[in-house]
C-alpha cells in the first residue's frame, strides 16, 4: 500500500505528519491538485487560482509552502490567507469563485494534519469529484514522472478574509433576537479561538467568555473532538458554574460545533438539526432539507410538521454538499455537527450553526433547556464502533436476519424494525463497522443495541 493509498480518504486527505504526509508528499498533491484545476479551468481568459488556508498544527508552515510550490510551477496562482477555520476557507473559495485547499486534521490528534480541497464556489472535492485524479498525479510524481510545467509560474500573494467572512456569518440571523445572553465557547486551541471571539464580539448584547483560545496545534488542554464527551466535559462544568445560557463545543478546524444547555446537558447533532431545520423553515416555507441517515427520526418528522420537504442522504459533507446542489435544498445537518447552508455556498460552519441557535434561545424566550424538550423524541445509541474480519458478510448476514423488514444500502445496511431502526456501515479506512440505533427509549435502545452486537460478533 503506498503512502497515497494510506492518507486520501474518501473526503479529504489526512495522515501522520513525516511518516505519511510531508513536504515531499504535499508537494506531489499540489501538482496533483493543479492538473485537477487545470482539468476544470474554462476561462482562457484568466490565469487559474486557488485559495489555501491552514489550522494551527505546528506542521502546517511547511506542509503549505511544499504543497504551494507544487502549484505555482504548474502556473496556478494562489492566494494565501494564512490561519483560518475551514468555514473560512469555504468562504473565501465561495466569494473568490476559485477552488480552494485547507490544511487541516480536523478533529485527530496532534500528529497529524491533513488536506481538504475544493472546486470554485466551495464544491466539494469527494473521491468520485476529483480527489482520486488528484491522488493519481500525485502518485505519479512520488514515482519520480511529474509532469512538466505548463509554460508560466504562478504568483502567490496574501489576503486578509476574516472580517469579510464575520460579516457574512452575521447575515444569517436577526441579531436583535439574540438578547442579553452569556455564551460560553470552548475552542479547544483550534481555530476556533480566531474565529469565534471575531464574531462574538460583535454582539452588543452578549456577554461571552473563550476557554483555551490559545492556536495550540499540540492541543494542551484536551483532544479538540467534541463528539467525544470527556472532550465537552470542561466546558459543561463551566457553563453550570458561570451560570451561562449556552456552551459552544467547536473542533479543531472549527467547522463543527455541540451544543450544551445552561444545565451543562449536551445537545446532539440530531437535536441542533432539528432546531435549526424548523428555524429554517419559518424563513423560507415549504423549504427542501436535507439529513444524513443516521440523523434521528425526529428530524424529517419536525421538517414534515413544518411544511417542509425532508430528503435523507449519505454521511458525508462532498456527498451532502452535491445534493443541495442538485435538489436546491436550504439547510441540511448531520449526527456529527456539521451544518450547511445554501447561502453559504452550501458548505458547513459552526459559526452559523451558532448564532442561529443563540437567535433561537432569543426569539422564543424559553431556557435552551425548554427549547430543545420538542425535539427530542427518541433514545438513540450513539455510533458504536465494532472490529470485524470482514465487515460486508457480517453485514450480509445481519441483513438476512432482518429480512422480514423493510431495509435499504444508501450508505451500508439500514433497517427500520417499526418502533426502531438500525444502520450499519462499514468504515472506509479501519476494519470497524459503525452502528447507529434509536428506539422509543432508554430501556428499549439498550436491549436492541445488545441484541445486535451479539449477531455482529457472532
Amino acid at each position: 500500500m503506498s503512502v497515497l493509498d494510506q492518507i486520501v480518504k474518501a473526503y479529504d486527505i489526512r495522515g501522520t505528519v513525516h511518516d505519511q504526509l510531508n513536504a515531499d508528499v504535499a508537494h506531489a498533491l499540489g501538482v496533483g491538485f493543479a492538473s485537477f484545476i487545470h482539468s476544470q479551468h474554462v476561462d482562457a481568459d484568466a490565469a487559474p487560482s486557488v485559495v489555501i488556508g491552514r489550522d494551527m498544527r505546528p506542521s502546517g508552515p511547511t506542509l503549505v509552502e511544499a504543497f504551494t510550490r507544487g502549484l505555482l510551477d504548474h502556473g496556478i496562482d494562489v492566494i494565501d490567507i494564512g490561519l483560518a477555520s475551514t468555514d473560512l476557507m469555504y468562504f473565501a473559495s465561495g466569494v473568490l469563485d476559485i477552488p480552494g485547499a485547507m490544511f487541516t486534521a480536523s478533529h485527530n490528534p496532534a500528529g497529524y494534519n491533513g488536506v481538504k480541497l475544493c472546486r470554485s464556489a466551495a464544491r466539494p472535492v469527494g473521491a468520485d469529484s476529483g480527489l482520486a485524479d488528484v491522488k493519481s498525479v500525485a502518485q505519479a510524481v512520488l514515482d519520480g514522472n511529474e509532469p512538466a510545467p505548463r509554460g508560466r509560474t504562478g504568483t502567490r500573494t496574501e489576503r486578509a478574509m476574516l472580517e469579510d467572512f464575520v460579516d457574512h456569518v452575521l447575515t444569517f440571523v436577526d441579531l436583535s433576537e439574540i438578547g442579553p445572553m452569556k455564551v460560553v465557547a470552548d475552542t479547544a486551541n483550534g481555530m476556533g479561538g480566531l474565529v469565534v471571539p471575531a464574531v462574538l464580539s460583535r454582539l452588543e448584547n452578549v456577554e461571552y467568555e473563550i476557554m483555551y483560545p490559545e492556536l495550540d496545534g499540540t492541543f494542551p488542554n484536551h483532544p479538540a473532538d467534541p463528539l467525544q464527551p470527556a472532550n465537552q466535559r470542561d466546558l459543561r462544568a463551566r457553563v453550570v458554574s458561570g451560570g451561562f445560557d449556552v456552551g459552544l463545543a467547536f473542533d479543531g478546524d472549527a467547522d463543527r460545533v455541540f451544543v450544551v444547555d445552561e444545565t451543562g446537558t449536551g445537545l446532539s447533532g440530531s437535536t441542533t438539526t432539528a432546531i435549526l431545520a424548523a428555524a429554517t423553515l419559518r424563513q423560507h416555507p415549504g423549504a427542501t432539507i436535507l439529513h444524513n441517515l443516521i440523523c434521528s427520526h425526529a428530524v424529517p418528522e419536525v421538517v414534515e410538521e413544518q411544511g417542509g420537504v425532508a430528503i435523507q442522504t449519505r454521511v458525508g459533507h462532498s456527498y451532502i454538499k452535491q445534493v443541495m446542489a442538485d435538489t436546491g435544498a436550504i439547510f441540511g445537518g448531520e449526527h456529527s455537527a456539521h451544518y450547511y447552508f445554501a447561502r453559504n455556498f452550501n458548505a458547513d460552519s459552526g459559526l452559523i450553526a451558532s448564532l442561529m441557535v443563540m437567535a433561537e434561545i432569543g426569539r422564543s424566550g424559553h431556557k435552551l433547556s425548554e427549547l430543545r424538550v420538542p425535539f427530542e423524541r427518541y433514545s438513540s445509541s450513539g455510533e458504536i464502533n465494532t472490529q470485524v474480519d470482514d465487515a460486508a458478510a457480517v453485514i450480509d448476514r445481519i441483513s438476512g436476519e432482518f429480512a422480514d423488514f423493510p431495509q435499504d444500502d444508501l450508505d451500508g445496511l439500514s433497517v427500520d424494525c417499526g418502533d426502531w431502526w438500525f444502520n450499519l456501515r462499514p468504515s472506509n479506512t479501519e476494519p470497524l463497522l459503525r452502528l447507529n440505533l434509536e428506539a422509543a427509549n432508554r430501556d428499549a435502545c439498550d436491549e436492541r443495541v445488545a441484541q445486535l452486537l451479539a449477531l455482529i460478533t457472532t
